[in-house]
């Protein structure tokens, strides 16, 4: 059985201006699973990770900074995926491509079904001296970091269209791919 990981996560993420050049990046697709339903920003997320399957529970280190998370993860079957996929849950789809950038990966995810259009780059941070030293790409229009609907508990179970007035305060513009 493998153990429960437990770890401080810090990133940062951004609202896409353009695609950058994914050629030959390497992507895989993302199913995120949301608990409970019922919640207007549920914190437990089931996920099929490519052939990787996991159940993970994300809250902030600090009251009002997304950028530092406590994140307890733990491996799952297949099996358990998908006796965990059966309940009620909010959906998200996506395709994560991993492009180089300076020295680090962005984690490019095209949302997928409802949700097409937009598109969040990830970058991940081992320090938090790194984390707030990091510059914007030039692909990237905006520093969504602390923006709550930008985070997949807030978007699952969303349209483009439920969000469409949040990313107009960036002047975000659908990417179509």
């Amino acid at each position: 059985m493998a153990p429960l990981i437990i770890m401080i996560e810090l990133e940062k993420t951004f609202l896409a201006k353009i695609l950058p050049d994914l050629t030959g990046c390497k992507s895989k697709e993302i199913i995120d699973v949301y608990y409970p339903k019922e919640s207007n920003h549920p914190v437990l997320r089931l996920r099929k990770n490519g052939d990787k399957y996991e159940m993970t529970k994300k809250y902030p280190v600090k009251e009002g900074d997304a950028s530092a998370q406590h994140e307890h993860t733990i491996p799952l079957t297949k099996e358990e995926f998908d006796a965990f996929f059966k309940l009620e849950g909010k959906k998200v789809h996506k395709i994560r491509y991993c492009y180089e950038y300076q020295g680090r990966i962005a984690e490019v995810d095209i949302f997928q079904g409802d949700l097409k259009g937009l598109v969040l780059v990830d970058f991940e941070f081992e320090k938090e001296e790194d984390k707030n030293n990091f510059q914007m790409p030039d692909f990237c229009l905006a520093n969504v970091t602390q923006e709550k609907f930008t985070a997949g508990g807030m978007l699952c179970g969303k349209s483009y269209m439920n969000i469409i007035n949040d990313l107009a305060r960036f002047g975000y513009k659908k990417l179509d791919f």
